[in-house]
């Protein structure tokens, strides 16, 4: 657990106590901080106080004494408007934080290493993590996916935080500095929160916020926004900026075409690995992540030799574009995490012929990503709140069944699709119409896949 002696005897608020703010109380409170800690759920609150935390009602608190809020990522800080203990905390003075930056200010020997984008965040988060372990380096690899960041090692000045980083959490980073910060990709997402896309591009921007000379901007140019920020950071007087994409060429920087990577960053176009072969990595999208993975470890010092061959033996996260079995000729893949249309649209390019099963509550910005890869539907099994929007969006030129459940859609599915076909499981949708969340929903489709109950 980290260490965070130095507010010891401080009041510190934390609201919310889920995994990341349970950790971050329980290590506040360990440091020897005065820990006042609040959830609005009475469920939650109960279970805190059966761990040994002080419930106190920040709504009704002396905000002039805490020395800092901690808020939990997913609580809402600007919009669609502040929680309310946010308003009273800011007017009182008192800095609102997340654990991220707790992690940043008791480790400030450490290097830091932080990813973001709409997609490909977790899958470079864990190939980057998985290439300094093959290296030989100390890191501790979290932030938006894995353990929450105060049960790390601390690791002091030869170690590495590999941090995915969301948009929430970047906003909660006020002191945050990375030594190499990856940007992947921007789409339209988590608008609700941001208030606009120029909100949301400004929050993922952050993750360059007070980088010099000797900090690593790996900024993707696979779209347009992003490929703006690259330009902007390029001016002068910023960080080494080094360009990624997963389709064309990349001058200066590290690209993949037709699958070949490819190392430019001296000028001398190198190809360095056939990612074709690499199971775990299908599709221009996960060339990009592998690129970009690429380079932020080879700006972390490691060889390129060892770089390359570590990227050969990534074995893939559950949930994105994850093989789960082949029955009868047909492959079944869990791409529970494609929670937005962009997602959606790289899985079904990786494939020819598709039983695809979509749906769940729909996101802000549309379905025109999916467009260009309608062709490759053989048929659509569409599942909960969204069905009805996407049936609209499909027409009458793809076949589909409105299924209501991922019972219906496997069970369908698995009578319809022909050998050498993919069924795929790629929703398009966030998860909370039906399931917890999106890993509850990937579960569930592998236990029908299987047969199990």
């Amino acid at each position: 657990m980290i260490d965070l002696s130095s507010y010891a005897d401080l009041p510190v608020a934390v609201l919310g106590l889920g995994r990341s703010g349970m950790a971050a109380a329980r290590a506040l409170r360990d440091g020897g901080a005065e820990v006042w800690a609040w959830d609005d759920d009475d469920g939650v609150r109960a279970r805190a106080r059966e761990g040994g935390l002080a419930m106190v009602d920040l709504g009704g608190c002396d905000w002039r004494r805490p020395a800092a809020l901690v808020l939990s990522p997913g609580i809402p800080l600007d919009h669609p408007r502040p929680h309310p203990v946010v308003g009273l905390a800011r007017d009182a003075g008192c800095e609102v934080i997340g654990d991220i930056e707790l992690l940043a200010r008791a480790q400030r020997q450490a290097a830091f290493i932080g990813i973001t984008g709409t997609n490909g965040k977790s899958t470079t988060t864990a190939l980057i993590g998985h290439i300094l372990e093959a290296g030989g380096r100390r890191a501790e690899v979290g932030g938006n996916i894995g353990v929450p960041v105060m049960e790390f090692e601390p690791l002091g000045e030869d170690g590495l935080y590999v941090l995915e980083m969301s948009s929430y959490q970047l906003d909660l980073c006020p002191s945050v500095t990375f030594d190499v910060a990856v940007l992947l990709n921007l789409s339209p997402d988590h608008l609700e929160r941001h208030g606009s896309m120029a909100g949301y591009v400004r929050a993922k921007r952050r993750i360059f916020l007070g980088q010099g000379a000797s900090c690593t901007a790996v900024v993707g140019i696979d779209d347009a926004q992003s490929q703006a920020i690259r330009d902007d950071l390029e001016i002068g007087g910023g960080p080494l900026v080094i360009p990624v994409s997963g389709s064309r060429r990349a001058a200066g920087g590290v690209y993949a075409v037709d699958g070949m990577l490819t190392d430019d960053t001296a000028g001398t176009a190198e190809a360095v690995l056939d990612l074709n072969p690499v199971a775990a990595l299908p599709g221009q999208h996960n060339h990009q992540n592998a690129a970009a993975a690429y380079a932020a470890a080879r700006a972390a010092g490691l060889d390129p030799q060892v770089v390359a061959g570590a990227i050969r033996t990534y074995p893939g996260l559950a949930h994105r574009q994850e093989p789960i079995a082949v029955i009868d000729g047909v492959t079944y893949i869990n791409d529970s995490k494609a929670t937005n249309p962009e997602a959606a649209a790289k899985a079904l390019a990786c494939h020819d012929r598709v039983y695809w099963i979509a749906g769940g509550r729909a996101k802000e910005g549309g379905l025109e990503a999916l467009r260009p890869h309608l062709g490759r539907i053989a048929h659509a099994f569409l599942i909960g709140e969204a069905a009805g929007t996407i049936a609209a969006f499909l027409g009458d030129d793809t076949a589909l069944s409105r299924c209501g459940n991922l019972t219906t859609a496997v069970s369908r599915a698995r009578e319809m699709a022909e050998p050498g076909a993919v069924v795929l499981l790629s929703p398009a949708c966030a998860s909370f119409d039906q399931f917890a969340d999106f890993e509850a929903r990937g579960d569930a489709f592998r236990a029908l896949v299987e047969g199990r109950p």
